[in-house]
C-alpha cells in the first residue's frame, strides 16, 4: 500500500530497465495481475469491453485482453482514440495479434457487461481533449461496471484536480501502488474499490497506506516487570473555565489508550468537571511558563485553551526542552520552529491548516498530502491533517496515509481524544512514527466499528471512553 507521484512512476519505468528488466515485462506483469484481479470480480458470461489509449496505459490494456482471451471470456479491444504509439504497447499488440486474436471498432451501440478503462493512466492532462471527452461521457452512461487501469480517465494522478467529464470507476486497479489523487478530493470519489497490482519491482515509496497489520506488527509488547512509569509520564496542558470538556476528552484518550501517568495542567475549575471523568489523572495549577518540568516524557498543549501570548510563551519554553510535543487546536499558529531532537507534532484540521499556510481550504482538499509534506519538511516538525484520509507527513519528507474513520468523526471533542491519544501513544510505543499513526489508526476504528451498527450521527467524543478499550483489544491480544 504505497503511495506514487506520477513522476515517481516515470522513473521506476526507467531505473527498471536500467537493472535489466524491460519495460515489455513490466507490461506483462501489468496485465498479467490486470487479468488476476479482474476475474475475482466477473463471471465467464459476462461481456468485457477494453477501452485502450496509445500509451502504456493501453498497452497494458491490450495484455489483459490477451489473458481473458486465453482463458475464454468474452472480450472485446478496440482503439477509440487510435492505435498504440509507444514502442512497447506496439509491441504487445503485435504479440496480440500474432495469438490470432483481432481488434475491433469502437461502436456506440456496444451493449457489454463491463468497461475497461485504459485510456491514459498518470500520463493523462487535464482538461480531457474532445475526443476524450466523448467517449468518458459514452462509460459514464454505458449500464455497465467500469473497471479503470492505474486511476480514471479524468482524474488527476497527483492532486484532487478532475475534469468534469472524468469516468466514475466501480473498481481502480493501482499498478504498482496508490496514486495520490485517490486520497484527494473530489478525485477520490471517482476510484471506486481500489486494488494493488504488484508488477514485480522493489517498492520505494516513503509515503504509504497504515494498514490494521502495521498496527499489529508495531503495537506495543510488554513482559513482567512493568510500572506506571513504563507506559510514560505525560503532561496535558488543556482546559479553561469556559472549556473543560477538551480537556476532559484529552485526558480520556490518553488515559484509555494506555498512558501510565497523566498530569492536567488547567484551572481549579475545569479541574471538577475533568477529575470525575478522569479520576486516574493528577493536576497542577498555575504553571509558571518559565518553570516546564523536564521529567515529562511528552507534552500536549491547547485543547480547551485560547490563545494568548502567554501561552505562547509556555509553548516557545516547551519547545526548550528534550520532551515530545503535541500542539492542537488554541495552541496552533504560525511561528518560528527550532531544530530539536524530539519530536513537534501539530494536529490542524483543514481550517486550521488554512490559517497556518494561507491556502484555501478547497486547495488544501486537493492537495493535503502534498501541503502538508511541504510544511512538516520546512518546519521540521510533523503535521498531522486530520479530516477524510488523515495525512501523517514527517519532517523526513516520509508519511502516512490513514483509511480509518466516516463522517460520525465531524463532531466536535473527536480532535481532543485525538490529542490524548497521541500523547499516551508517544510513551508506549519506541518508535514516535508509529505511535502517531496507530493512535490515528485506532481513532478512526473506533468511529467505523460504531456505525456497524448504530447511525453516524449518535457518535459523541466521550464514547470513546467505551470504544477504546474493545477496539485496541484486537492488536494486543
Amino acid at each position: 500500500m504505497y503511495l506514487y507521484r506520477s513522476q515517481q512512476i516515470k522513473e521506476i519505468d526507467r531505473r527498471a530497465e536500467q537493472i535489466g528488466m524491460s519495460l515489455f515485462s513490466l507490461m506483462e506483469n501489468a496485465g498479467s495481475g490486470l487479468y488476476r484481479q479482474l476475474v475475482s470480480v466477473i463471471k465467464k458470461t459476462d461481456k468485457v469491453l477494453i477501452l485502450s489509449g496509445k500509451g502504456n496505459n493501453g498497452g497494458d490494456g491490450i495484455v489483459l485482453a490477451r489473458y481473458l482471451k486465453n482463458n475464454g471470456y468474452d472480450v472485446t479491444l478496440v482503439f477509440p482514440i487510435g492505435e498504440p504509439k509507444t514502442p512497447t504497447a506496439i509491441e504487445h499488440l503485435n504479440y496480440y495479434q500474432a495469438c490470432g486474436y483481432e481488434v475491433d471498432l469502437f461502436s456506440a451501440n456496444i451493449e457489454v457487461d463491463w468497461v475497461i478503462d485504459a485510456l491514459l493512466g498518470v500520463g493523462g492532462q487535464l482538461p480531457l481533449r474532445k475526443d476524450f471527452a466523448q467517449i468518458t461521457d459514452w462509460i459514464n452512461q454505458a449500464k455497465a461496471k467500469v473497471a479503470a487501469v492505474d486511476l480514471p480517465t479524468g482524474v488527476c494522478s497527483d492532486e484532487g484536480n478532475i475534469d468534469e467529464h472524468a469516468v466514475q470507476a466501480d473498481y481502480t486497479f493501482a499498478l504498482h501502488g496508490m496514486k495520490p489523487s485517490a486520497f484527494l478530493f473530489p478525485a477520490s470519489g471517482h476510484y471506486g474499490e481500489v486494488s494493488i497490482i504488484d508488477i514485480g519491482i522493489p517498492q520505494t515509496s516513503g509515503w504509504r497506506v497504515w494498514t490494521s497489520d502495521d498496527v499489529r506488527n508495531t503495537w506495543p509488547k510488554y513482559t513482567g516487570n512493568t510500572h506506571k512509569g513504563t507506559f510514560g509520564n505525560n503532561l496535558l496542558i488543556a482546559g479553561s473555565d469556559e472549556m473543560p470538556g477538551s480537556a476532559a476528552l484529552a485526558a480520556i484518550g490518553a488515559l484509555r489508550f494506555g498512558t501510565g501517568k497523566l498530569t492536567v495542567a488547567t484551572t481549579k475549575h475545569a479541574s471538577t468537571i475533568i477529575g470525575p471523568l478522569a479520576p486516574e489523572a493528577t493536576f497542577t495549577f498555575n504553571l509558571k511558563t518559565d518553570e516546564i518540568p523536564n521529567h515529562y516524557l511528552s507534552v500536549a498543549v491547547g485543547p480547551g485553551l485560547n490563545p494568548n501570548d502567554e501561552l505562547e510563551i509556555l509553548i516557545e519554553n516547551l519547545l526548550k526542552q528534550p520532551v515530545s510535543i503535541i500542539l492542537d487546536a488554541g495552541a496552533l499558529k504560525q511561528r518560528e520552529y527550532i531544530k530539536r531532537n524530539a519530536a513537534t507534532i501539530i494536529t490542524p484540521h483543514p481550517g486550521e491548516f488554512s490559517r497556518l499556510t494561507g491556502k484555501s481550504s478547497a486547495d488544501i482538499q486537493q492537495n493535503r498530502i502534498s501541503l502538508a509534506s511541504q510544511y512538516a519538511i520546512e518546519n521540521g516538525i510533523t503535521v498531522v491533517l486530520k479530516g477524510q484520509y488523515t495525512v501523517i507527513a514527517f519532517p523526513d519528507g516520509t508519511g502516512v496515509v490513514n483509511k480509518t474513520g466516516n463522517r460520525a468523526l465531524s463532531k466536535g471533542g473527536t480532535g481532543d481524544t485525538l490529542t490524548g491519544m497521541i500523547l499516551a501513544s508517544i510513551g508506549t510505543h519506541r518508535n514516535v512514527k508509529a505511535a502517531i499513526a496507530n493512535a490515528v489508526f485506532i481513532h478512526g476504528a473506533c468511529a467505523d466499528h460504531w456505525i456497524k451498527d448504530r447511525g453516524d450521527q449518535t457518535l459523541s467524543a466521550h464514547d470513546f471512553d467505551q470504544l477504546l478499550p474493545e477496539i485496541c483489544s484486537h492488536f494486543s491480544s
